[in-house]
């Protein structure tokens, strides 16, 4: 009997998963109160990319034949995504996480999940469900990244980017689409940009601190404008992207370098020329700051002060500066350097 037991439960771990809706709907009852699951104390746990971050979920008993599945929401689709079932003897990862991802399993009760090496992506909410019949129970938890975000547009003008494109454009940035938290604690930090950009839900909004005529009127109060929903193939806006620590160094090469000589200077110095969310990264968690310009990757000409003054552009905020993006066989800047 035990055998079959096992071998059940085995074969319950290595089944292919199926995608599920994680969805309660509008007006369902509360979840019932956990019997087996400890509530964890704190429902957000704060990481920065290339940490080591565990998101905790302990058993206060151990009911018979039972499973614990982890899985991540995804805020593009609101699907369930499986990482990782385990019935506490054995095993099974899942996705593209699988490699990352282990139980901390520190005692016989611990299911907690540990994910090394943290990404961009892996910004989201998580579910550690107690799968044991007709007791199934869950905990969900938000794993948040500190980081910055920035508004970005192509080097042809606003407006150019579909949902697809823009999903691209800050990804070859060292970046990805921001969610609608991450443009909200933006905006709350400061960030004020009259042009509307796509996030990762595939919405649109553009935060505004000081209301004026161009970006909604002054009647308006202050705060992150929507545009809701929109066709994610038809419709263009730009690009809010979020990125977060760097494992490596951005620094400054001095010269009068057009944009092919500032490539090759990073090359001569073993780098690669920076990418713009490298330098807002550098910018927000190194504290950068220089008023020289300087070529980047996707051919603009940026700066990063975190002090202001006079001569840096005069304006009272820190910020990245920008020139635009200017003729690519001008002489006239220094590089960016990636290591």
């Amino acid at each position: 009997m035990h055998r079959l037991l096992l071998l059940s439960s085995l074969w319950l771990l290595v089944a292919p998963p199926a995608s599920s809706i994680f969805q309660r709907p509008t007006g369902s009852p509360a979840p019932p109160r956990l019997q087996y699951l400890l509530e964890p104390l704190h429902a957000a746990v704060h990481t920065q990319r290339g940490a080591t971050a565990t998101l905790p979920c302990v058993l206060r008993a151990l009911p018979r034949n039972y499973r614990v599945k982890w899985s991540k929401v995804e805020p593009a689709n609101y699907r369930e995504s499986i990482i990782i079932i385990t019935n506490g003897l054995y095993h099974k990862n899942y996705g593209p996480l699988s490699p990352r991802v282990h139980l901390r399993h520190s005692h016989r009760y611990d299911a907690s999940l540990t994910i090394t090496d943290v990404a961009l992506e892996d910004e989201g909410r998580y579910r550690c469900q107690l799968v044991n019949g007709l007791d199934d129970e869950s905990v969900s938890l938000t794993l948040h990244l500190e980081g910055i975000v920035f508004p970005y547009q192509p080097s042809n003008g606003r407006y150019k980017f579909n949902y697809h494109e823009a999903k691209r454009a800050c990804e070859q940035q060292d970046s990805r689409l921001a969610t609608y938290q991450q443009l909200y604690k933006a905006w709350t930090e400061g960030l004020d940009w009259c042009n509307a950009g796509w996030i990762l839900d595939g919405t649109v909004h553009y935060p505004i601190i000081n209301s004026r005529e161009p970006c909604g009127g002054r009647l308006l109060l202050p705060g992150v404008r929507t545009y809701g929903a929109r066709d994610k193939q038809k419709d263009r806006f730009d690009a809010f992207c979020f990125t977060s620590a760097l494992q490596g160094q951005v620094y400054f090469i001095r010269g009068h370098l057009n944009f092919k000589e500032a490539g090759q200077a990073c090359r001569n110095h073993g780098a690669a020329i920076a990418k713009v969310g490298q330098l807002y990264s550098a910018w927000k968690f190194s504290q950068l700051d220089r008023c020289d310009g300087g070529w980047l990757a996707d051919g603009s000409v940026r700066y990063p002060i975190t002090t202001p003054r006079e001569r840096c552009g005069g304006l009272p905020d820190p910020g990245v500066r920008s020139f635009g993006f200017p003729s690519k066989e001008l002489r006239t800047y220094g590089t960016y350097c990636f290591v």
